[in-house]
């Protein structure tokens, strides 16, 4: 096979991150060139305004409008997609390894919802379709899965993924913001968007959670089968409640696997403040795993932003030139290669109800100030095997006669939990159900 003497590089997407990716393979030419033994050539790039301003000084002739110029140019080996979005990324990914280009994506919708199909037909290609960038941002979580922990069984995951919404429940515990008022703080310094919903709602760190329990539990698990629920209820109250019982409120992202099958999660919780997680503030995120044999490890570092998605992008090209000049015929890695590929016949792998979960809830509610109240509510949950671990009372309001209280129950089936609070809101004498939060560890 003739030697190649440049790597030719396609990226489609200039935005924030593909700017910074653009940046760092020009700035950076001659150590990539070190890292690799050959140049990394960007030949084109793919953006949607030829005219629009941006960031850095680029040759207005790698600019093009348009996708076939980078799909079905010979010249280039690898496409950098860093558009976003499902569509029309997850089209140019399929037709990219199709013509026998190696993919480096940053796309967590596309892999969340896509990963297993384009893992195969990339392993059938003989090519390879990297993608660090989509969990974690700068945090290297993809390649230990795949390298550095395939010996063990690993059990569980543990994740704060959304660097959003950990920076807004880290204001609202540190500083007793609001949930409205973080929220506007996080878009005002640009770690959330004008539409925040997909951070807020818990969506974004569910795609995220489906690319870790695919590649974890070798088991197809898609954004649909997970659990999912944001922070938008979440209030000051909450995170009073939470200091004084010793707890951190933050949004895990949970995937556990037992005997066959996998309990997958996105919800706030409480965790105990000692726990390495609940320690976890601002933008950062971690990722804590267990396996049977490393016992638990924890990742940590920036999830999001330019410069460390870069970082991931650019390590996942040097992986990607250095197998294209190896010249394999066979990429190797978990989720593709030849007999690890038969690990995607899930036949006999499940997801687990999210009403079968079993843990412990925190209960925060308005009820009538007068005796015989808490003995009502203690009935509807002991009839569903639901006991009572502590009740706080702090304020009764005396001219409405209420008063705020808060339950912390052992450890208990969801399913029951569900059914004992409908009952519980039908009562004459509970104003409100303010909130509800399940408790981890």
């Amino acid at each position: 096979m003739r030697q190649k003497e440049s790597i030719g590089i396609g990226m489609m997407g200039l935005g924030v991150v593909g700017s910074g990716v653009a940046r760092a393979l020009m700035e950076k030419e001659r150590a990539l060139a070190g890292e690799t033994g050959r140049s990394l050539a960007l030949r084109r790039i793919l953006v949607r305004n030829l005219a629009k301003p941006r960031p850095l000084v680029i040759d207005p002739r790698l600019l093009t409008l348009d996708p076939q110029q980078i799909l079905a140019d010979p010249e280039i080996d690898i496409v950098i997609e860093v558009i976003g979005g499902e569509h029309p990324s997850l089209e140019y990914i399929e037709q990219a390894l199709l013509s026998s280009k190696c993919v480096v994506t940053a796309n967590k919708e596309v892999m969340a919802k896509h990963g297993p199909e384009l893992l195969r037909l990339a392993q059938q290609k003989g090519v390879d379709i990297l993608y660090e960038a989509s969990v974690g941002g700068g945090i290297p979580i993809i390649l230990p899965l795949k390298q550095g922990l395939p010996a063990n069984e690993i059990s569980t995951i543990y994740a704060i993924i959304n660097g959003t919404t950990n920076y807004i429940l880290t204001k609202m515990s540190n500083e007793g913001l609001s949930f409205p008022t973080a929220l506007r703080q996080a878009q005002e310094l640009g770690y959330a968007e004008a539409d925040a919903a997909n951070d807020i709602e818990g969506i974004d760190a569910a795609y995220k959670l489906a690319i870790l329990a695919t590649a974890a539990f070798h088991a197809t698990i898609h954004p649909e089968d997970i659990y999912c629920q944001g922070i938008s209820r979440l209030s000051e109250r909450d995170f009073r409640y939470a200091k004084e019982l010793g707890y951190e409120i933050k949004l895990l992202a949970i995937a556990k696997k037992s005997d066959q099958s996998i309990e997958v999660r996105v919800h706030p919780v409480f965790i105990p403040r000692d726990f390495l997680l609940a320690k976890v503030d601002g933008v950062y995120n971690a990722i804590q795993i267990e396996g049977d044999l490393v016992g638990k490890v924890l990742f940590y570092g920036k999830g999001a932003g330019s410069l460390p998605t870069s970082s991931a992008i650019i390590a996942d090209v040097i992986a990607a030139a250095k197998t294209i000049l190896r010249g394999r015929e066979t990429v190797r890695h978990p989720a593709a290669s030849g007999d690890l590929a038969s690990r995607y016949s899930f036949a006999a792998m499940t997801t687990k109800p999210f009403s079968e979960l079993e843990t412990r809830y925190y209960l925060r509610m308005n009820i009538a100030d007068r005796p015989g109240v808490l003995a009502q509510l203690a009935k509807i949950l002991g009839d569903r095997s639901i006991s009572i671990a502590s009740v706080i009372q702090k304020e009764a309001d005396k001219t409405t006669q209420t008063a705020e209280i808060v339950i912390m129950t052992h450890p208990a089936r969801e399913r029951f939990m569900e059914q004992a609070l409908k009952e519980i809101e039908g009562l004459p004498v509970v104003k409100e159900i303010c909130n509800f939060i399940r408790v981890e560890g």
